[in-house]
């Protein structure tokens, strides 16, 4: 394969009326930062901090102009450590990718060696980034909810910001895994969708947002996967069952969380942390693993919708606005 000297990416840049905005761009190959492993990226996808970082979130992103994306599946060009070869199919998740480093929507990246992991056996490229980083963190927060004591028979498990890519991926994985999924969400219109990817009931997400004040609530639910923070993670650890788990995975709605002790101290829920980031490399590839054989989303392609590099922009937006249901992945082969 020839290695261009430019090719295709989406920038989010500063345009004249002070903005960022994504936009289609042709980059130089040499803009790349200087790392060991460079990859020709097929697949990407995505995700809500992509959508922050591509539209001048400085939470997200420090400098610009930028190459967001999170996620990136493609073959190696070159590595300069002995790990990956030329022609290795590889996958990229998290780390610093996207953020402020230059991500997965550019046709190329360079990365650093302990960034990159073989593509998993049984995943084809397109369907590691129908997974992305939110079937990562699905998968991750169930694994770390087992660790802790979750089992089917405990009880029902609650998913927030169901219609989102992450929300969607965590009712299929959960459903696979024989657990009953209570799906909340604001898009009750597509209470069909829900079912047929797995939940067992669909509620509106107003009947997890409680203004009563209460220290505690009505047992509902035996765990929860959350990914939109605020007044609905308080309510679902208030309605929480004894030692159950709540894992916390996103902060759509909110970043603050106002909740007493006494879910703790009194019910021994346990509030559990996933930051797939950072998530070590062995438990990555453990986790990953699971995801491409026993915890593999049956409905991935229900869930998931194609879309090219030159349709993101729109589709940023329209994620931002909350008008995208499941995951986009995007193909960046042509």
């Amino acid at each position: 394969m020839v290695i261009p000297e430019t090719f295709k990416a989406i920038r989010a840049e500063e345009n004249s009326s002070g903005s960022i905005r994504p936009a289609l761009k042709e980059v130089s190959l040499d803009s790349l930062p200087a790392h060991e492993v460079l990859i020709r990226v097929e697949y990407s996808s995505l995700n809500y901090k992509d959508a922050l970082s591509a539209t001048g979130n400085r939470g997200v992103t420090r400098n610009y102009p930028h190459t967001p994306g999170i996620d990136a599946c493609g073959t190696v060009i070159y590595s300069a450590d002995q790990s990956f070869k030329k022609g290795d199919q590889v996958l990229v998740c998290g780390y610093d990718l996207g953020m402020n480093t230059p991500g997965g929507f550019g046709q190329y990246i360079q990365v650093p060696a302990d960034w990159v992991m073989p593509l998993p056996e049984g995943l084809s490229m397109s369907e590691s980034m129908m997974l992305g980083t939110a079937g990562f963190t699905a998968a991750l927060a169930l694994h770390k909810m087992e660790m802790n004591g979750q089992k089917p028979g405990n009880g029902p498990v609650l998913v927030t910001g169901a219609g989102g890519g992450l929300g969607s991926l965590a009712i299929n994985i959960l459903s696979r895994s024989g657990y009953q999924v209570i799906a909340a969400t604001g898009k009750t219109s597509a209470h069909e969708y829900f079912k047929s990817i797995g939940a067992a009931q669909v509620i509106d997400r107003e009947q997890v947002t409680d203004k009563s004040g209460k220290l505690l609530l009505r047992q509902r639910w035996a765990g929860v996967i959350d990914t939109v923070g605020g007044n609905i993670l308080s309510t679902a650890i208030r309605a929480c069952q004894p030692h159950g788990n709540v894992a916390v995975c996103g902060n759509a709605s909110s970043f603050e969380l106002a909740v007493n002790v006494y879910p703790f101290i009194l019910n021994g829920v346990n509030l559990l942390g996933i930051d797939s980031a950072t998530c070590p490399m062995e438990l990555r590839k453990q986790v990953w693993k699971k995801l491409a054989d026993d915890w593999r989303p049956e409905a991935l392609k229900m869930i998931s919708r194609e879309i090219s590099l030159e349709a993101l922009p729109e589709h940023i937006h329209l994620l931002l606005e909350g008008k995208i249901r499941g995951r986009m992945y995007i193909n960046l082969k042509d």
